[in-house]
């Protein structure tokens, strides 16, 4: 299960002269606060609900780092439709509490690789991690550096996987050694 919190609907815009235009930094400057910092999704929907695939539009940009861009000059009928638009974002923003476990080290990149796979700390751990984590944390165990920081190529970095580090693929042929935690719905 992944855990989606979803932002109000936001329809800043109109298809006038060049199109309808839901950009990330107007919307941000119009509704201060209501729009996490680091979205993970975006979903766009015609005032009657329709998708853009359903409506029949051709969208320039639909992504959560510019937001959502229809542009008139390249619908067949040279008019989009009007769109709203809103965001996925992590669930402490919409309120949902996340509760961590404890942070585990269950293997040293001394072999091929560093594991620290959560199929098997729950075998090792029994009850101690959640049924569905929604978010994973790995850092370094010598110095707590987040593993998005140490350059490592992951083979796998997910809630609901784990974190998996191959040594044969970094650049120094050795993965630092990383410990995990997994972040969980306070209550589950």
């Amino acid at each position: 299960m992944v855990l989606e919190c979803w932002t109000d609907w936001f329809d800043r815009d109109d298809p006038c002269d060049i199109g309808d235009h839901e950009t990330l930094r107007e919307l941000r400057r119009e509704n201060p606060g209501r729009i996490c910092r680091n979205p993970t999704d975006i979903e766009a929907r015609t005032q009657s609900g329709l998708s853009p695939a359903e409506a029949g539009d051709v969208i320039s940009v639909s992504d959560t780092n510019t937001g959502f861009i229809c542009r008139n000059s390249d619908q067949p009928k040279r008019k989009c439709h009007d769109y709203r638009v809103r965001f996925s974002c992590h669930p402490p923003f919409c309120g949902i509490e996340v509760c961590w476990t404890k942070w585990y080290d269950r293997d040293d990149p001394s072999g091929k690789a560093d594991w620290e796979a959560l199929k098997e700390l729950r075998m090792e751990n029994p009850g101690e991690i959640c049924d569905d984590p929604v978010y994973i944390e790995a850092v370094t165990v010598d110095t707590n550096t987040p593993a998005l920081e140490t350059g490592d190529i992951f083979s796998f970095y997910s809630p609901t996987k784990g974190f998996g580090c191959v040594n044969s693929e970094q650049h120094y042929a050795q993965c630092w050694d990383y410990k995990v935690r997994f972040g969980c719905c306070c209550g589950d």
